[in-house]
């Protein structure tokens, strides 16, 4: 028996067990593997059903901020899909009492999620004009979630994250003159507190499946947590995930005005412009220490493969960015 059938054969023991209904689960193949999380797309057979479904289990590997664990994953990707947030809906959570690498199986959606193909593709033109407003209610949508039943998910104010980021970048023994006037700056224009909503985490281009009518899923909620809804809009600003089209801050295909007015609209509440600046410039340092981390654990010979090598030498890149951030440039 192949990796693959003795997987298959386990998820249909799993399905069993956890709903008591009989399924036949076939054509499965894997789709990525990375250090959060391996995915697998297979048909899913049963009484009155047949549809495509995704895997997601737990890669094994480390990842830069504490990520939830597949189980907590499911759970708060199911309460926003319950909420009538954009996202696919779980169906199936597993682990070790199955045979099973933790992780969860949802439902397939199609659409895109490379960044270079949304932003400039002319397929998805009339896709680009309407993510400014679906992204706004989407967000809109998860920070209305209810905290209190997602008390799991972690507390992560900007002091917090600053520290944490300030002792990464600090352990590298590699001092970056602009990396330190950004945690300056940080330091000095913090934002007001607020009450914590649900947040994201990585809400961006990339992790956001689109068709050519617009956003069709919320994907990657490994960093959930609980927090300043500004983070999630100033995170979709951040310039690395606009791919080239740097003059449409929000995600590389909408305007701030855009974002922030549909926003409003969808969460009855007065978008903090200052707020979502502060969080851009956060996301976008916190960015700059990844790619130390990447470069780091390459030169390491911990990780191995090109993709590292090149995320590496982005730091440069972001100390750009960080410059015309904190002299008020750019769109």
């Amino acid at each position: 028996m192949s990796a693959h059938d003795e997987l298959a054969t386990r998820l249909q023991a799993a399905w069993q067990r956890r709903h008591g209904v009989t399924v036949r689960i076939g054509a499965l193949q894997a789709l990525s593997a990375g250090a959060s999380s391996n995915s697998f797309v297979f048909e899913l057979e049963g009484p009155g059903r047949h549809e495509r479904c995704i895997l997601q289990q737990f890669g094994g590997g480390e990842s830069f901020v504490s990520a939830l664990g597949k189980s907590e994953q499911a759970r708060a990707q199911q309460a926003a899909f319950l909420g009538g947030v954009c996202t696919p809906e779980v169906l199936l959570c597993v682990d070790a009492d199955d045979g099973l690498v933790d992780g969860f199986v949802s439902r397939f959606v199609a659409g895109e999620t490379l960044g270079k193909r949304i932003v400039g593709d002319a397929r998805y033109g009339d896709a680009r004009r309407a993510l400014p407003r679906q992204c706004a209610q989407a967000l809109a949508g998860i920070h209305a979630l209810d905290a209190e039943a997602l008390a799991f998910l972690p507390l992560r104010n900007a002091d917090t994250q600053i520290a944490e980021l300030a002792a990464r970048h600090r352990h590298y023994g590699e001092p970056l003159p602009v990396f330190e006037a950004a945690f300056a700056w940080l330091a000095q224009h913090l934002p007001p507190t607020r009450r914590p909503v649900v947040i994201h985490g990585d809400f961006r281009t990339g992790n956001l499946l689109v068709d050519e009518t617009g956003l069709a899923g919320v994907l990657d909620w490994e960093l959930a947590h609980r927090g300043d809804a500004m983070e999630d809009l100033g995170w979709l600003c951040v310039r690395s995930w606009r791919f080239g089209r740097d003059e449409l801050p929000v995600g590389g295909f909408g305007r701030r005005a855009e974002l922030y007015e549909h926003y409003e609209q969808a969460a009855g509440t007065v978008v903090d412009a200052a707020a979502v600046r502060f969080w851009e410039l956060l996301g976008t340092l916190k960015w700059g220490v990844i790619c130390q981390w990447f470069a780091h654990r390459r030169l390491r010979g911990e990780l191995t493969q090109l993709e590292p090598a090149v995320i590496g030498r982005r730091v440069s890149e972001v100390e750009l960015q960080l410059l015309d951030l904190l002299e008020g440039r750019g769109p």
